[in-house]
């Protein structure tokens, strides 16, 4: 499983610790990725999903994972949350016709 943020596709960076001598060696920052289950309101049922913390609070701040996947890009999803975002656009339209 990579460590990849499923939403927001946040990965890992690559940097240097630097000691008090300044000697540099390569390090990884890894995001903080959580199993989250998140509520699909048009679909009516739960979802888990590997989130970082940053991508949860977006995805708060948009007002629920309905609407980050609507204005999210494909290319930025996983193919998992693509699904669900066609999904919920076919219930969407479904509901509007």
């Amino acid at each position: 499983m990579s460590r990849v943020c499923e939403l927001t596709a946040k990965g890992r960076m690559v940097g240097n610790n630097v000691s008090h001598a300044n000697n540099k060696t390569k390090r990884t920052f890894l995001p903080n990725l959580q199993n989250v289950t998140l509520m699909s309101d048009s679909l009516g049922r739960s979802v888990r999903l590997r989130v970082s913390m940053n991508g949860l609070r977006s995805v708060e701040h948009v007002g629920g994972l309905d609407n980050w996947l609507v204005k999210t890009k494909d290319e930025l999803l996983s193919d998992r949350c693509v699904k669900l975002k066609r999904e919920i656009n076919k219930k969407v339209a479904v509901v509007a016709a």
